[in-house]
């Protein structure tokens, strides 16, 4: 295990650095959408969660295609990495790491949004962009975070094991964050990971539905693996990457060709 550290720390590092990057564009821009004292606060609800889904989508994207992103696979999620365990694309002691550094890099950002923005992010109307149940309450929320971690891991697994559709993985998941977080967010916040929802609730102190974010996705993104083995094999799944289709090194038990 001290001998994987060694070699694939790198790896490790970049998935806090994708979390953390998520968490502090995810602060800056509910400040900016959703602050009593932003200008824009005035606008239009619904517009205003669009223009956070569109926002939040283009990070992902935007994680996802960098050269950090490519390297690590960008899973920056435990389900993610828990699920490519399940379909041994990651070693156990990577898949360790990754879930380690995603929730250090998650904590590590909300530090720094914290830092950054001070009062702004602690504001009842953006409350450290915290995952909290919604109108149908924490049944609704838990039914809520299946059905779209089971979306989000089934459209990952077919697309990025389909040559022609896997370099456009990284646009369809972010399209996806963009039309969950407009649509699905007033149900449970919009999470599918637990490593951002213990991020925002160590800020918060918001702890009592954390379950909800530690158990739904995991479940849902285990079954849509279960679903895809079942229709297409498990031999169809390649690797753990989301785009693979680069030069940068893959740690994961690999079965497609670089380049």
């Amino acid at each position: 295990m001290i001998e994987t550290f060694r070699s694939h720390w790198p790896e490790y590092a970049i998935e806090a650095w994708c979390l953390a990057t998520f968490m502090l564009s995810a602060s800056g821009f509910a400040i900016l959408l959703f602050h009593p004292a932003s200008p824009v606060s005035g606008l239009n609800a619904t517009a205003r969660m669009a223009a956070m889904g569109a926002a939040m989508g283009g990070t992902a994207v935007a994680i996802i295609c960098s050269g950090w992103g490519k390297r690590s696979g960008a899973h920056f999620n435990p389900a993610v990495t828990l699920t490519f365990l399940r379909l041994g694309k990651i070693k156990g002691a990577d898949a360790a790491f990754y879930i380690a550094f995603q929730f250090i890099g998650g904590l590590a950002g909300m530090s720094a949004a914290s830092i950054i923005f001070g009062n702004l992010l602690a504001d009842d109307a953006v409350n450290f962009v915290a995952t909290l149940p919604g109108r149908y309450g924490s049944g609704g929320a838990f039914a809520a975070e299946v059905i779209i971690s089971f979306l989000m891991m089934t459209m990952i697994l077919f697309t990025s094991n389909a040559a022609s559709w896997s370099r456009l993985t990284p646009y369809i998941a972010g399209l996806f964050v963009a039309v969950f977080i407009t649509f699905e967010s007033p149900i449970s916040g919009m999470s599918m990971n637990p490593a951002r929802s213990f991020a925002s609730a160590a800020a918060s102190g918001e702890w009592a539905s954390l379950w909800i974010y530690f158990t739904a996705p995991p479940l849902a993104m285990l079954a849509a693996a279960e679903f895809f083995v079942r229709v297409r094999g498990a031999k169809a799944v390649l690797c753990a990457k989301l785009h693979h289709r680069n030069r940068t090194r893959c740690i994961f038990n690999c079965g497609m060709a670089e380049g």
